[in-house]
């Protein structure tokens, strides 16, 4: 199974040449190992390697596989340039052929498959001729030569084995060529540079697969900080999931714009994924905020809507003055009064009617969705002393207590200012969690990413009071994505979510404001990232049409 001597790669009698052809190839080994080991992609790395080995060698065609979990060598990559095959990598064309299995039916190694042979063996193969070899089973190689009219001649099958001595994959060269492009077999020197490269593959490969796993392992282990503060509130639960999306549509549009002063913004690949992960990770802080301020729906929620207690309260207060009524009216009837028992009669339905307006007015002020101006507060207060009932110990006691008073007349949304400081101290204790981590370089600048959502363009943000210089783009672009996932979610216990209009009206008047970037706000709205968002998230009810001349701010 050896190939010939190094005298098979001579191209002219001169024994230079042969030389020069040596050194040529083995610095564009070491050309290609630099490139490998640039390489990021697992994909295009796969092909990268085949093309090398086919370059090194002067191969015709090519295979690599790899080793599978289940004992079997997959196809990855083919190439055969004489009859224009390429499937695999960076093609988008799957290659179709079956696993070669490792062991057969009886549990024994299989040792007619050339490249299964070469990994149960450990050892490379070279043959000279395929239709003259008996050693192995090309019976396949025969078929797909009759199909194609092609003529499979010299194999040089060579395992490939990582720093731990492992074998992941097989290179597998086919039909080297000489220099007028004749077929011929593979030398020793293709043999030994070939298996030079196959071991520099492995380890790169190794490497990138092992950075892929720990990327994987990272990526999963922050899914899982996730599903904890799903599992407390499936609300922030989608919003942790939604607005690493919506950045990266939003960093996507900036790199591509070409027009106004982002026309020369750039994300590399590692840049996006440092923006990526800081997205997954800006508000991980709220995995230690109560779930009963992260879900209160209502002004009156803790463990329970304490509404429920108020129409109790209601109907007793109601029992009490039909029963006080119905006792006067007795009384009048005893005294034959029918004028006094009209008008108590009159004086009952007067007072339900008041206790009816006022337990329904409360019922609206509790949901919290609307703002609530300072007469409807003020109703609230005079509603806490119009009604007195009795305590416990049989003590006059007014109607709502001071903590009810203080949760309904909340102006705006269901939180008080005790519960806001609560919900915005996640994003100091994400700062924190994210700052005591021990980030990679390329990672270095997540927590600032991540814990800038809050900041506003003018200083008047948290938890840092920072302003737009003192941000980076890619915290900007956080903070608009934070804001427009939270006003159109539609998953929130306290409201509805907004139409796109109504949103970007919103948003707008934040521009205008100094709340959000104004540069990324018009990238935002002129390449259409909340469009691409809205059709990826939003009910089909919400996604109305946007007339962007009408949005406060914008400039097109």
């Amino acid at each position: 199974m050896g190939g010939s001597g190094m005298a098979g790669d001579a191209r002219t009698p001169d024994g230079a040449s042969v030389v020069d052809d040596l050194l040529a190839r083995l610095e564009y080994l070491n050309e290609v190992g630099a490139a490998l080991s640039r390489e990021k992609d697992i994909g295009r790395l796969l092909e990268s390697i085949l093309v090398a080995a086919k370059n090194l060698v002067h191969a015709d065609g090519g295979t690599l596989y790899r080793v599978g979990d289940d004992r079997t060598l997959r196809f990855e990559i083919i190439r055969t340039d004489s009859l224009g095959i390429a499937m695999g990598g960076s093609t988008g064309r799957r290659v179709p052929f079956a696993p070669i299995p490792l062991v057969g039916a009886e549990g024994t190694p299989n040792v007619h498959n050339v490249a299964a042979y070469a990994v149960n063996q450990d050892r490379t193969v070279n043959v000279e001729d395929a239709y003259a070899e008996a050693g192995f089973d090309f019976s396949g190689t025969r078929r797909f030569d009759e199909q194609t009219g092609y003529r499979s001649q010299s194999f040089l099958t060579v395992p490939m084995k990582n720093h731990e001595d492992e074998i992941i994959g097989v290179l597998q060269l086919i039909n080297a060529q000489d220099a007028a492009g004749a077929v011929r077999s593979f030398s020793d020197t293709d043999q030994r540079l070939a298996e030079s490269l196959a071991s520099q593959a492995a380890v790169v490969l190794t490497n990138r697969l092992l950075i892929s796993h720990l990327e994987n392992l990272f990526e999963s282990f922050i899914n899982l900080i996730n599903s904890a503060i799903d599992d407390k509130s499936p609300y922030t639960g989608g919003h942790c999931e939604r607005v690493p999306v919506l950045t990266m549509m939003l960093a996507d549009a900036a790199c591509g714009t070409r027009t106004g002063p982002l026309a020369g913004f750039t994300l590399s690949e590692s840049e996006r994924y440092e923006l990526k992960i800081a997205g997954l990770l800006h508000d991980c802080g709220k995995v230690t905020t109560p779930v009963h301020v992260v879900d209160k729906a209502t002004k009156l929620e803790t463990i329970f809507d304490r509404i429920h207690l108020i129409d109790t309260r209601f109907e007793v207060v109601r029992r009490g003055i039909e029963v006080d009524l119905l006792r006067e009216r007795i009384a009048a009837m005893q005294a034959g009064d029918r004028a006094r028992m009209v008008d108590l009669e009159a004086e009952l339905k007067r007072r339900s009617r008041e206790l009816n307006e006022d337990r329904d007015f409360l019922r609206k002020a509790n949901i919290g969705s609307e703002g609530m101006s300072a007469a409807d507060q003020q109703r609230v207060r005079d509603i806490a002393t119009r009604w007195p009932r009795m305590d416990e110990d049989g003590f006059e006691t007014p109607f709502l207590t001071a903590d009810e008073i203080a949760n309904l007349t909340i102006r705006r949304g269901t939180l008080t200012r005790e519960e806001r400081k609560v919900i915005n101290h996640h994003i100091e204790v994400t700062i924190q969690m994210l700052e005591a981590l021990p980030w990679p370089r390329h990672l270095r600048n997540v927590p600032e990413f991540a814990g800038g959502h809050h900041e506003r363009m003018d200083g008047k943000g948290y938890p840092r009071g920072l302003t737009r210089d003192q941000m980076s783009v890619q915290a900007r672009m956080m903070a608009i994505a934070d804001v427009f996932e939270a006003l159109t979610a539609r998953d929130r216990p306290y409201k509805a979510g907004k139409t796109l209009t109504e949103a970007l009206a919103i948003l707008g008047r934040m521009k205008l404001t100094g709340h959000v970037d104004p540069d990324l706000f018009d990238v935002f709205v002129r390449e259409k990232v909340y469009l691409r968002y809205a059709e990826q998230f939003l009910d089909p009810e919400q996604i109305d049409d946007v007339d962007e001349a009408s949005i406060p701010g914008f400039s097109a």
